[in-house]
C-alpha cells in the first residue's frame, strides 16, 4: 500500500489550479487531466463504482464487508489549488524539523517568528514548499488521506465496514466546488470533508457570506474648472468603505466575529468599482452587514444624485450549523473517533466556508476534518507528516464506528 506521505508528494506536482475569471465548468481542463489519473489510482487499488462525470467530479464505492445494514458515509476533498498563488511546477521539499527557521529559498524562510505554531512540531518531518508556489496540502492532503484509508480498508477485509462513498470535486477554491454535485447520486446519509487545518480540526459552523459589488458613476471634469462639477467617483468610493466600521475588517477580527473585506478597489475617476465580500456566523448579524451596505449606497446616492451609486449583492452560502445541529452525532462520531486515536479534538467555527456547507443545505450533512495543512495558499504553506497519518486513521476509524450505528441513525 502506497504511504499518504508518497501519495501526497505525487499529487502536489500536479497542477490544479482553477481559475475564477473562466467561463468553463471546472474552469480548467488540467483539473479533469487529474481527474482521469485519480479514476485510475481508485480502480487499481480496488474501488467500484468508480467514474468521472462531465463536469469533472469522481465518484467510487467501497463495498459493504459486513452482513448488516448500517448509513453509507461519505469522505470528499477537492481537486484544485487555489489561484491565490503559483501551483504550477510545485516541488515539495521533506525537512525534519529541529526548531528554528527553515529556509525555503533563497529569500522566503518559514520561521516561528511569523509562524509560532512551527513549534508544535520540532521532532517531526514536515512537507514544505521550496518557496516559489504553494504547496496544495489544500486539499490534495485531503484526497491522499481518503485514498490512502480507502487503499487500508480494502487490502485489511478484517476489518470491517459499511458501505463507503467518495468524491473529489472540482473548483472549490473559487466557490464553485458543490455546483454540480449530485447528492442524490452520491448516495450518502452524511458524509465529511477533509480540507481542515492543523491536527484536531472539527468544524460544523461556518460564515454566513455575501459578495456586493459596488459600481460608482462619476462626472468626469477638467480640475481646472471642476468646482461643484466634478464627482471623483474614487473619492465616492472612499467615503463608502469609511462608512464601514474599520474594526470589523479581517485583519482585526477573529474567532465568531464577522467582517467587511473590499477585495478589489479599481478604476478612475469618471468610475470605480469595488467588489467586497461579507461575513458573519450569525444570521441576524450578517443580514444587519447586509443592511448597513444598502443604507450606505442609499445615504451616498441622495448625496450625490441618483444612480451615482449601483449596488448588486447576492448571498453565496450559508452557515452549515442550522443543517448539521439537528444531526449533530455526524460531528458527536468523528469526535469520538479522534479521541479513541489519541487525538485532542479542536472544535471551532470556521472562519470561511467549504463545500460542506453547501452539501448540507443541499441535503447532506457534511462536517469538516483536519487534513493536516498550515499557511494554506502560499509560499509557506506546510504539512506535518504525522498529522496526515492521523487523519488516516480518523477516516478509518470513522469508517468502523458506523457499523455501530444500523438502522437508528
Amino acid at each position: 500500500m502506497e504511504k499518504v506521505f508518497d501519495r501526497f508528494i505525487r499529487y502536489a506536482k500536479v497542477h490544479t489550479t482553477s481559475d475564477p475569471n473562466s467561463t468553463s465548468f471546472p474552469s480548467t481542463d488540467r483539473q479533469l487531466d487529474f481527474a482521469d489519473q485519480l479514476v485510475a489510482e481508485l480502480k487499481e487499488i480496488g474501488m467500484q463504482e468508480v467514474e468521472k462525470d462531465d463536469k469533472g467530479y469522481v465518484m467510487a464505492t467501497l463495498p459493504s464487508n459486513i452482513d448488516k445494514d448500517c448509513p453509507v458515509v461519505g469522505f470528499v476533498a477537492h481537486m484544485d489549488t487555489s489561484p491565490d498563488f503559483s501551483g504550477e511546477n510545485v516541488n515539495p521539499q521533506v525537512v525534519k524539523y529541529q526548531g528554528g527557521d527553515i529556509q525555503l529559498s533563497e529569500k522566503v524562510v518559514l520561521s516561528p517568528e511569523q509562524f509560532p505554531e512551527l513549534e508544535k512540531y520540532v521532532g517531526q518531518e514536515l512537507i514544505t514548499t521550496d518557496g516559489t508556489t504553494l504547496l496544495g496540502a489544500d486539499d490534495k492532503a485531503g484526497l491522499a488521506e481518503i485514498m490512502t484509508a480507502m487503499d487500508y480498508l480494502l487490502e485489511n477485509p478484517e476489518v470491517k465496514h459499511g458501505k463507503v462513498r467518495v468524491c473529489f470535486t472540482p473548483d472549490e477554491e473559487i466557490g464553485k466546488g458543490a455546483d454540480h454535485f449530485d447528492v442524490e447520486k452520491f448516495g450518502a446519509k452524511f458524509a465529511y470533508t477533509l480540507d481542515g487545518g492543523e491536527i484536531g480540526e472539527l468544524e460544523y459552523e461556518n460564515f454566513n457570506a455575501a459578495m456586493a459589488t459596488v459600481t460608482i458613476k462619476g462626472r468626469s471634469v477638467h480640475p481646472g474648472t471642476a468646482k461643484n462639477k466634478m464627482i471623483n467617483a474614487i473619492e465616492v468610493g472612499t467615503r463608502f468603505m469609511a462608512m464601514l466600521p474599520v474594526n470589523e475588517r479581517p485583519e482585526f477580527t477573529e474567532k465568531r466575529e464577522g467582517f467587511f473585506h473590499c477585495v478589489s478597489f479599481q478604476g478612475g475617476v469618471d468610475k470605480t468599482t469595488l467588489v467586497l465580500i461579507i461575513r458573519d456566523h450569525d444570521m441576524n448579524l450578517f443580514e444587519k452587514r447586509k443592511s448597513l451596505v444598502t443604507q450606505a449606497c442609499t445615504f451616498l446616492n441622495e448625496t450625490y444624485g441618483q444612480g451615482t451609486v449601483e449596488l448588486e449583492m447576492v448571498d453565496q452560502y450559508y452557515n452549515m450549523r442550522e443543517k448539521v445541529e439537528p444531526v449533530k452525532y455526524v460531528v458527536d462520531l468523528a469526535e469520538e473517533a479522534m479521541h479513541e486515536l489519541g487525538i485532542s479534538p479542536k472544535i471551532k467555527p470556521i472562519r470561511g466556508g467549504t463545500d460542506g456547507s453547501r452539501l448540507s443545505y443541499m441535503g447532506l450533512p457534511c462536517p469538516n476534518i483536519f487534513a493536516g495543512g498550515h499557511n494554506f495558499h502560499g509560499p509557506f504553506e506546510y504539512v506535518p507528516t504525522k498529522s496526515m497519518n492521523k487523519a488516516v486513521e480518523v477516516v478509518i476509524r470513522i469508517c468502523e464506528k458506523v457499523v455501530k450505528l444500523g438502522d437508528a441513525s
